[in-house]
């Protein structure tokens, strides 16, 4: 770093008074007898988080000392396989609850390494993989599709791992089958277990049990944290299978938001059973033996004349077309039903589809009213730091490009080559 950007950077003025040199604060402490003069409380804020990155507004989350310990208990509760000394590979970024909460504190708090990487890219992690030998991986479901896709991986030994953690974003089915099978072809005995969680409640709040796991759920609550399923925009509880917000309250929870009392008390909620509730903004379900399914943010439900699409349900069957590499459904404008659903799809070989039969691919198994008005085959998906995918700008960039904004918009019965981009 010192050879490269760290040259461009100026010196630190020594004589300045309002600089201290590490080495002189440091040595500050060895002679030092008296009681300290701060005590911390569990209760006390010890980190703020910024989020609202999917939306585009941006929270300070203040969370505190119990949060995060709390967080480090529970996780490794779950995870009896962990023992002192374990490595991870602590891939996603330290401003993010996921990677500062678990890939950092709880590993350290808990006796293991940490294997920092300061730059991702999928040949250093490769790499990394391949030499350092961690035992534990975390990452977003982008993390694993580009490790699908990149031939340094081929003859890498993964028979170390004793956890694989997806989080940060939906994990879609088939891409869980496609790194399970990843895994087993590269000598690992585990299969990728899925959780879920918000910067709200540092990170993970939930994750698949070790030995026992079901296709589409996002897992079982962490140990003292409990979720119930409320009506949306009540909170009135709704009963076992029925969807509707997912709620949350557990030791986690954040102390709330940054000098915003407004939005804190439309997220953390006093219901009838006296505690209070953090309101996820995400739909769920849950089921009589404590498993939560994930289907879809609240904000990007889309509401057609009427009729809830979820984008979630169109996703996962788009995503079984062979050709398609990946694929997010977003809601745009449209004079006649308020919304209609778009598909913007990256092609693993473009114009290996056309628009008319990705169309009939749909139309043969879904409902009429759930079939995408449009059909939009893009290169990439625009990204956070985190790599969570940004729906919201997909919206924006959509809207303007195609001449929705109060208008029926360019119907997909119009040619591929009007529609793609």
């Amino acid at each position: 770093y010192k050879l490269t950007e760290g040259r461009k950077i100026a010196k630190v003025p020594q004589s300045d008074k309002n600089v201290i040199l590490w080495n002189d604060l440091m040595s500050l402490g060895d002679n030092y007898t008296a009681p300290y003069e701060v005590k911390r409380k569990a209760t006390d804020p010890a980190v703020i988080l910024y989020s609202g990155g999917t939306s585009g507004k941006t929270k300070g989350i203040l969370l505190s000392n119990l949060n995060f310990n709390a967080l480090a208990e529970q996780t490794i509760a779950v995870n009896p396989i962990y023992t002192p000394g374990d490595r991870v590979l602590a891939v996603m970024p330290i401003f993010h609850g996921f990677g500062l909460g678990i890939s950092i504190h709880t590993f350290l708090s808990k006796g293991g390494t940490c294997i920092l990487v300061p730059r991702f890219n999928a040949q250093t992690y490769a790499e990394l993989l391949r030499k350092q030998r961690p035992n534990f991986i975390a990452g977003v479901p982008t993390l694993y599709e580009a490790l699908l896709r990149n031939s340094d991986m081929d003859g890498v030994d993964l028979s170390c791992l004793k956890g694989v953690f997806s989080g940060g974003d939906s994990l879609s089915i088939e891409l869980k089958k496609k790194f399970d099978k990843f895994l087993a072809d590269h000598n690992a005995s585990v299969q990728i277990r899925e959780g879920y969680g918000m910067t709200e409640c540092v990170t993970a709040s939930c994750l698949t049990p070790l030995h026992e796991s079901r296709e589409g759920s996002i897992g079982v609550p962490y140990p003292d944290t409990y979720y119930k399923i409320v009506k949306v925009n009540t909170t009135e509880e709704a009963p076992y299978g029925e969807e509707g917000e997912m709620c949350l309250t557990g030791p986690t929870m954040m102390l709330g938001y940054l000098n915003n009392p407004e939005e804190t008390a439309e997220t953390l909620k006093k219901h009838a059973d006296g505690l209070t509730w953090l309101h996820t903004g995400d739909l769920g379900k849950l089921d009589a033996r404590g498993y939560l399914t994930y289907t879809g943010r609240k904000k990007e439900l889309i509401i057609r004349g009427g009729e809830n699409i979820y984008p979630k349900e169109i996703e996962e069957f788009i995503y079984t077309h062979p050709a398609v590499k990946d694929v997010q459904v977003i809601g745009v404008p449209d004079k006649k039903y308020g919304e209609e659903a778009m598909a913007c799809i990256i092609l693993k070989e473009p114009g290996s589809v056309t628009v008319e039969e990705m169309l009939d691919y749909i139309k043969a198994s879904m409902a009429r009213h759930k079939v995408p008005k449009y059909i939009d085959f893009v290169d990439a998906f625009p990204m956070n730091a985190a790599g969570k995918i940004l729906k919201y700008k997909m919206r924006e960039e959509a809207t303007e490009r195609f001449g929705l904004e109060g208008a029926a918009g360019i119907d997909t019965a119009q040619t591929a080559e009007q529609v793609k981009r």
